[in-house]
Order: C-alpha cells, then sequence, then structure tokens
C-alpha cells in the first residue's frame, strides 16, 4: 500500500507488501547457482541487516539525545532573558536559524529516496538549537515551570498513544493518512501566512493568546498525535516487510517531527492557559 506521508513515500521499501518483496534485496545475485566460465565462484551472500524494534528505539533514542543536548547547550549559552536586558539578539537568532535549517533539512530528510542518518541527526541538531531557544523565550515570559510541564506532556502523549495504538488495535485506512499529511501540510501553509502577515503589522490571531489562538494550538496537538500513530502503523508495517536497517532512521525522523509538533503546541496551550 502506498502512503502519502512524504516522509515514507519516497521510500520504495515501505510502499511494498510481505517480506517477499525484500527477498534478496541488497545481495549479489548468482544464476542457476554457478559461476559463470572464466570467473571465481561466487561468495555466499551476505544478508543486509533489517530493521527492527529495537534498531527503531535505538535510532529515535539517538536523535532525541541530540535535539535535548543541542537545545540544553543552546539555553547555556545564550544569555540569560530579563526585563531589564529583553530578549537578547543571540536567542532570536538562534530561533531564527535554527529553526529556518530544521525546516529545509525537513524537507531534505522527507523527499530524499535514501535516508542519511547524518542528515537526520543533523536536523536534530538544528531543531535542538531553534526549541532551545524557544524554550528560553517561552520560560522567561510565561515561567511557572511551563517548560518541565511541556516535555511531561510531550512524553505522556507519545506513551499513551502507543499504548492506545498497541491495545485498541487501531487500524489506519488510507482516508485516515490522507486525512492528516493534508491536515499537517494545511496548519503549515497557515503558520507560514500567520509569520509572513506579521512582519506587516498584520495577522489572522492564530499565534495570539487569545481564544482563536487556543483552538489553532488544541487542533495542532490532536494532529500531532495523529501523525504518531501514522508514525507506529509505518513503523510496525516496516517491520514486518523486512525493510533494511537504515530505514530505521526515517522512521526516528518522523517521530522527532511529531513530537516536536506536540511539544510546541502544548507549550502555547500552557502559556494560553496561564495568561487567563
Amino acid at each position: 500500500m502506498q502512503s502519502n506521508n512524504p516522509v515514507f513515500r519516497r521510500s520504495e521499501e515501505f510502499n511494498r507488501s510481505g517480506a517477499a518483496a525484500y527477498q534478496g534485496f541488497g545481495e549479489p545475485q548468482q544464476y542457476g547457482g554457478y559461476a559463470q566460465p572464466g570467473y571465481p565462484a561466487p561468495e555466499a551472500p551476505t544478508r543486509q541487516g533489517r530493521m527492527t524494534i529495537d534498531s527503531v528505539v535505538q535510532s529515535t533514542s539517538i536523535t532525541i539525545a541530540i535535539t535535548i543536548v543541542a537545545a540544553a547547550v543552546t539555553w547555556l549559552v545564550t544569555p540569560a532573558i530579563s526585563p531589564e536586558t529583553g530578549i537578547p539578539s543571540s536567542v532570536l537568532a538562534a530561533s531564527a536559524i535554527g529553526g529556518g535549517a530544521a525546516f529545509l533539512l525537513s524537507l531534505v530528510n522527507s523527499f530524499k529516496r535514501i535516508i542519511s542518518p547524518g542528515l537526520v541527526m543533523a536536523f536534530a541538531v538544528a531543531e535542538g538549537v531553534a526549541l532551545g531557544a524557544i524554550s528560553e523565550l517561552f520560560n522567561a515570559v510565561y515561567g511557572g515551570g511551563i517548560i518541565v510541564q511541556a516535555v511531561i506532556g510531550t512524553f505522556a502523549a507519545f506513551a499513551g498513544t502507543l499504548a492506545a495504538y498497541k491495545v485498541l488495535d487501531i487500524q489506519v485506512g488510507q482516508k485516515f493518512r490522507t486525512f492528516v499529511v493534508a491536515a499537517m501540510f494545511g496548519m503549515v501553509a497557515l503558520s507560514l501566512l500567520e509569520v509572513v502577515l506579521g512582519l506587516f503589522g498584520n495577522g489572522l490571531g492564530l499565534f495570539d493568546d487569545g481564544a482563536l489562538g487556543l483552538v489553532f494550538a488544541i487542533a495542532g496537538l490532536v494532529l500531532g498525535v495523529f501523525m504518531l500513530i501514522l508514525d507506529f502503523d509505518f513503523v510496525e508495517q516496516g517491520v514486518r516487510n523486512g525493510l533494511p536497517e537504515r530505514e530505521s532512521w526515517r522512521a526516528s525522523f518522523g517521530l522527532l517531527v511529531s513530537l516536536v509538533w506536540i511539544y510546541t503546541n502544548l507549550l502555547r496551550i500552557l502559556a494560553i492557559l496561564q495568561q487567563d
């Protein structure tokens, strides 16, 4: 079954079904079991490693750890935000540069046919720099342990969604995939439009602390949970189909995108609720 998810559809392996589709994948071929005349007998084929739950957990743990370390370093090396000094330019620069680099790398990783672990880890670094600066800003403005609450809420959402996916045996259909991917691109487009309009002193109010901003953030949080369900489904299919081990990095990239999506929307929800 072909996927509508841009993270996974660039991988031909994700769009095949059945482990038989991967029989002999990446192995040298011989015909009739005999060596060609004048050539040495072929060596026994070496089977390529396959994607497993353990390999997905390992690659995902690495990407999340890199993101957390990059965020912590960014927070520590940038000047503290205070009412007297305002927001240092370095914090704004880290947020803009990290966010821009993460966006570009997300496009590369999403549409790259052969996944590159190095690019996935580079995305994790850029995402961590942006999150570190954004988290420092939210902590200075809203306080109240908002960062800790958002982190705990993110991993609680991850654990709860995974438990529901396994216990309730959620089946992901084509209509659900199409809806989630369309909604994701729609929210990204609206967010970019809000940023552009904000540069000219106008805006739709999607990022404000009012009711519309709260509704938009809640919708983003729900969409992030749906994205996790898609991620779990693709990981399960990938393991079942015997994908090459390198595809674990594609899965970890998708999971990291969903977790960051949930974290940023949780931050906004907590900030708006504290204002009320």
